[in-house]
C-alpha cells in the first residue's frame, strides 16, 4: 500500500513532511514521516484540514494555541503525561522528572510515554527535557528525530541546560 494512502493529510512543513490521520470527530495522529514526499491535501470536510491549518498556524507563530478535538489513546499512566504535556507553554520546558513529580510517577516512565504520544507538537513532548539537556525524541536518542525536538524547541524559543561533564566542569 502507498504510504500516503495511510493518512488523511500530509502536510509539508518546515520539519519535512507530517502525515496527520483524523475520522469524523477527533484527530488521531501526527506522524513525522521520512523521504521525500508531495503534499497529500485534506479530504473535504475532515478534521485532518483543520490540523493542517492549525500546525501551519505553529510554524508561523510558536505561541499559536491548538484548539483541536483530538482522542488520545493509552494507558491512564500515558493519558496523564500526556494531559500533563499540555499544560506545558511554548518556549518552556519541563524535565522528565519535574513532570514524573507532578503526576507521581517517575522519570523513565514518563520518558517511555512521551516516546509513545500519538499527536507530537499538538501535545507537546518535544517541551520535556533531560535535567542535563535535550533528553530523547521519538522514543530514541537518534539524530534526525533530536534534530525535530531541537528545532521546535528553537522555534518556541525556549532554553534548555546542557550540562557539561564532570570532568570538563571548572571550580
Amino acid at each position: 500500500m502507498e504510504m500516503t494512502a495511510q493518512f488523511d493529510a500530509i502536510l509539508i512543513s518546515p520539519i519535512g513532511a507530517i502525515g496527520i490521520r483524523a475520522d469524523t470527530q477527533a484527530v488521531t495522529s501526527i506522524v513525522f514521516l521520512d523521504g521525500e514526499l508531495s503534499a497529500l491535501p485534506p479530504k473535504k470536510n475532515t478534521l485532518a484540514h483543520l490540523a493542517c491549518v492549525q500546525l501551519m498556524a505553529y510554524f508561523d507563530h510558536p505561541t499559536f494555541e491548538f484548539d483541536l478535538p483530538i482522542r488520545l489513546a493509552g494507558s491512564k499512566h500515558q493519558l496523564d503525561v500526556w494531559e500533563a504535556m499540555r499544560r506545558i507553554p511554548a518556549g518552556q520546558t519541563v524535565t522528565y522528572g519535574e513532570l514524573a513529580a507532578s503526576i507521581g510517577s517517575n522519570a523513565r516512565a514518563v520518558g517511555t510515554a512521551c516516546g509513545k504520544n500519538p499527536l507530537p507538537i499538538v501535545v507537546p513532548c518535544h517541551r520535556v527535557v533531560a535535567a542535563t539537556g535535550l533528553g530523547g525524541f521519538m522514543g530514541g536518542k537518534k539524530a534526525a528525530p533530536l534534530a525535530i525536538k531541537r528545532w521546535l524547541l528553537t522555534h518556541e524559543q525556549a532554553r534548555v541546560a546542557v550540562a557539561l561533564p564532570r570532568s570538563a566542569q571548572r571550580f
